[in-house]
């Protein structure tokens, strides 16, 4: 987790990861309306399995095999499909719920891993490409949103990035809602304050003159007058999940983790457009059986109550969830009763903004040696959130230096899609 950053250093931040929020190069880069709300989707939440969860210790258990070691498995309230039993509240939430259960990738790299599964695309050294979240910020509508539509809470090691649109579409970091979001309150008394933004303005004021394109092309001005307008945006209380009910919270589970989940919720409904909650620690190469234990613990409260929640408020139809990891973990156990890394099949879940729910997609072979039926890729996994959000996958994006790039190279999943 970063150290909390200083006041100047808010504002530095501001203009260079996340500040597209409400700028005025973001309002003319982004759609003119909100998405139509009868046919798409308007956000979506990424919970992020950072490390690599292993598919056969949640979403695809193998229990009696070889390959499944220990695990053993819980029944959902969708007949024949189950659940690792770590997950007996997420298992009653499975008729939302679509499983993705043989998702391939050509990276077996933590860092590459979570590039391509975030992006939808591998690692090019010639460019870095928008995130699903940075896409999602830049094309749909900034509404009356005050706040950063990009969030990442409790990121990790690769936080989602603006690529290729730019560093303002970074995604905005912050910690543990628990705790205040770190440097959106003066240190000064309010007087002190606005005299030392009129001193600024005459600074600022003084260096235009006869530098107004120079000026202009920063923009400075735009970011610190937005920085300000969500300094005192009421819409920062999206962030304070105390406000909820004691019942509520203590239903996403009392952990850094299940408060970023309901943070995500509240922030969605203000209009933000992306948010990833990270939530660390499967890299288990060592006693992958325990860790997963403790994973679970954390997991299955916060994403089954963040589901439930989303349907109380009449708010998954219009939200897509995600739950993912850069990729899986091989179905051999190691000596050391870890499993080590697997991206030839592994387990993705959606759910929410007009997906199908109830079903599960694709196999993998109880024996662990042979590729998994029905291969279904990134690619394809980003193409249907992005019809799901009204963006159309196949669109054709400039590069700053002229290079042409589609939103993704995949192709919409056909089963989960509405009326297909």
């Amino acid at each position: 987790m970063e150290p909390l950053m200083s006041r100047r250093s808010f504002f530095t931040r501001a203009s260079l990861a996340g500040a597209a929020w409400l700028t005025p190069l973001s309002q003319m880069l982004t759609r003119a309306a909100q998405p139509d709300e009868r046919n798409a989707a308007q956000s979506v939440i990424l919970l992020w399995l950072g490390g690599g969860p292993s598919q056969l210790e949640t979403f695809d258990p193998h229990p009696g095999t070889t390959i499944g070691g220990d695990s053993r498995a819980v029944d959902t309230n969708v007949r024949g499909i189950q659940f690792s039993d770590g997950y007996p509240l997420l298992a009653e939430q499975m008729d939302s719920l679509a499983v993705l259960r043989s998702v391939l990738s050509r990276e077996g790299d933590h860092e590459r891993g979570t590039y391509t599964v975030k992006t939808g695309h591998r690692p090019d050294p010639t460019v870095v490409h928008p995130s699903i979240g940075a896409i999602c910020t830049h094309e749909l509508g900034v509404g009356r949103t005050e706040i950063p539509r990009h969030i990442s809470i409790l990121p990790g090691a690769w936080p989602a990035r603006g690529g290729f649109f730019g560093d303002q579409y970074d995604a905005f970091r912050t910690g543990d809602p628990l705790q205040r979001v770190p440097d959106v309150t003066s240190r000064v008394t309010s007087e002190r304050d606005l005299q030392r933004q009129r001193d600024l303005d005459v600074v600022e004021a003084a260096f235009a003159r006869r530098r107004r394109v120079r000026a202009e092309a920063t923009l400075h001005q735009a970011t610190m007058n937005q920085a300000r307008t969500m300094m005192s945006s009421e819409q920062l209380q999206a962030f304070d999940v105390s406000r909820e009910s004691a019942r509520l919270r203590t239903s996403y589970g009392n952990t850094p983790f299940g408060r970023g989940c309901l943070a995500a919720r509240r922030l969605i409904e203000v209009g933000a457009r992306c948010v990833e909650v990270t939530l660390s620690g499967w890299d288990t190469h060592v006693d992958n059986h325990e860790g997963h234990r403790t994973q679970s613990a954390i997991l299955d409260p916060a994403f089954s109550a963040l589901i439930r929640d989303l349907k109380d408020r009449d708010l998954l139809r219009r939200t897509v969830v995600v739950c993912a990891g850069e990729f899986g973990r091989t179905p051999t156990i190691n000596r050391l009763g870890g499993r080590d890394h697997w991206p030839s099949g592994f387990s993705v879940v959606l759910a929410g903004g007009g997906l199908r729910g109830g079903v599960a997609l694709g196999a993998t072979d109880p024996d662990g040696r042979r590729e998994p039926t029905d291969p279904i890729g990134i690619g394809d996994i980003h193409a249907t959130i992005l019809s799901a959000v009204g963006i159309d996958p196949s669109r054709v994006m400039n590069t700053p230096i002229g290079r042409t790039y589609r939103f993704s190279e995949g192709t919409p999943i056909r089963r989960l899609i509405a009326g297909a």
